[in-house]
């Protein structure tokens, strides 16, 4: 019988469990906050907090307070040195290497089997079965999967526990269906010098029939442009004929979905977007050709939510599931199955629907602009470049945005540094449509815009600036993400 068959038949016990926790979110969440703190009553921080007495979210909020990286590393410390028992029962063996928006600093997240198991792996199972449930006659599995990972290599901690990139532990613990599927070969997924490893991916995924690609979309097209050159006039198209399916996420896809359009110029490919992090996989697309995420409630994360507009760091206050609305701006504190207690992930997101509860990420709690009282997240940025791309016939790799302070009598500005795989036909147009396109999204920026802030200035980056940018702070890689907006000149200024 073929895999596809099977595995058709396989995922309708799933379908049916997701339904269920679609229709009872609230009883689900307890159950999982439930099976956290009975899981995690005699560890360390368990027994610090209370866990085994707690009886309710009140007593929860009150008994454990939110952490920040920082306020739990002394914990992932004692669990790296080998200790048992501390953020979760028994030892912790992997440890991801934090590589989103690139920091100064990279963060070691435990990463339990149980997270493993029952969140990530979880999570890729739940796409296909959902993908395979709204397209029936999906092939997926009679070809290729290329998944485009950050370095996958794995680095000892000491005896018992290792770090490396969430794709690196993905790798190494990859079940066989996986496997058996994947493309290229170990030795060159496994490969750390980033530019061989994409050159030697294009070589070896060329006589491939290849279904399904998945990574970061700027990253992404780095690898079907490298295969482009590799095939010498072949389109993407002609190279990968069956290509159905391509998993995204990371960053806002939107301003990218053009250039993929082009690129690959298929009728036949599927564009499911994921909320994958080292902390955790949230959600993930379940409908064809929706724009948000249904939020993933049975994967051992407790939810809490602190309206951005109150937020005040770990002195906030949070509210459970009940109480989101709709359209507006939370920061996102979860609790896991990973041995994360009450802990501040950094991301925004808002919610598009409730019952079922869908979502899409805004921003991150750290990465604003709000020099000038404007409020401006990436959410706005990313739709405005998306526009005043579409406009302009232009093509947009990577792009930062910092304020330009209020100089004697000089109107302050919003400082843009751009990366253009194609340039505006009209710079001067797509200034004025970027522009336009931010007024109109976000009223804050809008008042700001006509008392105090002039038009935006862009520079265009020569090619390859983010790329040498990120080179020379060891940050190349697939999983890496430039910082979009910054409320200071720091990350401009470098780049500059």
């Amino acid at each position: 019988m073929p895999f596809d068959t099977i595995f058709s038949w396989i995922i309708k016990k799933r379908i049916d469990q997701i339904a269920h926790f679609t229709n009872n979110p609230i009883e689900t969440q307890k159950s999982v906050w439930d099976n956290l703190l009975e899981t995690a009553k005699n560890t360390q921080i368990g027994k610090k907090h209370g866990f085994a007495s707690i009886s309710s979210y009140h007593d929860f909020k009150n008994n454990t307070p939110l952490r920040t990286y920082e306020d739990l590393q002394p914990y992932i410390q004692q669990s790296i040195e080998g200790q048992e028992d501390v953020l979760w029962p028994g030892k912790i063996q992997w440890f991801s290497k934090s590589s989103g928006t690139t920091d100064s600093k990279s963060k070691l997240i435990p990463v339990t089997q149980e997270a493993i198991q029952d969140c990530h792996y979880k999570g890729g199972k739940d796409l296909l079965s959902i993908y395979y449930h709204n397209n029936p006659n999906a092939k997926l599995f009679s070809g290729k999967h290329l998944i485009l990972g950050g370095n996958t290599s794995v680095n000892k901690l000491n005896n018992s526990s290792y770090f490396g990139d969430l794709s690196a532990i993905i790798v190494k613990n990859l079940p066989f269906w996986a496997e058996i599927r994947r493309t290229p070969s170990k030795e060159i997924t496994l490969m750390e010098n980033w530019e061989e490893k994409i050159e030697k991916m294009a070589k070896a995924s060329l006589q491939e029939d290849v279904k399904i690609i998945a990574g970061v979309p700027s990253w992404m097209l780095v690898l079907l442009n490298k295969i482009l050159e590799v095939a010498e006039g072949k389109t993407i198209n002609e190279i990968w004929p069956n290509l159905e399916l391509y998993m995204h996420g990371g960053v806002n896809f939107e301003p990218y979905r053009n250039q993929f359009d082009s690129l690959i110029n298929s009728t036949k490919l599927n564009y499911y977007q994921t909320y994958n992090a080292s902390e955790g996989f949230f959600s993930l697309q379940n409908e064809n050709k929706a724009d948000d995420m249904l939020l993933m409630l049975d994967y051992g994360i407790f939810y809490e939510f602190i309206p951005l507009d109150k937020f005040d760091g770990t002195n906030s206050n949070t509210i459970e599931l009940e109480q989101v609305e709709l359209d507006k701006n939370y920061a996102l504190v979860i609790s896991t199955n990973g041995g994360l207690w009450r802990y501040l992930v950094g991301d925004t997101i808002k919610f598009t629907s409730l019952y079922p509860f869908k979502i899409k990420v805004t921003g991150r709690t750290k990465h604003f602009i709000n020099a000038f009282g404007e409020e401006l997240i990436i959410e706005n940025t990313d739709i405005a470049i998306g526009e005043a791309c579409k406009q302009t016939n232009a093509g947009f790799k990577e792009y930062t945005v910092a304020p330009k302070y209020l100089q004697g009598k000089e109107k302050g500005a919003h400082e843009w540094v751009i990366e253009f795989t194609k340039e505006p036909e009209n710079i001067a147009q797509f200034i004025s449509i970027l522009d336009e396109k931010l007024m109109e999204l976000n009223s804050d920026y809008e008042a700001k815009r006509n008392m105090i802030l002039q038009s935006p200035i862009v520079h265009i980056a020569e090619e390859n600036t983010f790329r040498n940018w990120l080179q020379a702070k060891g940050k190349l890689g697939g999983q890496n993400k430039i910082p979009r907006l910054s409320n200071n000149r720091e990350f401009i200024e470098e780049i500059l």
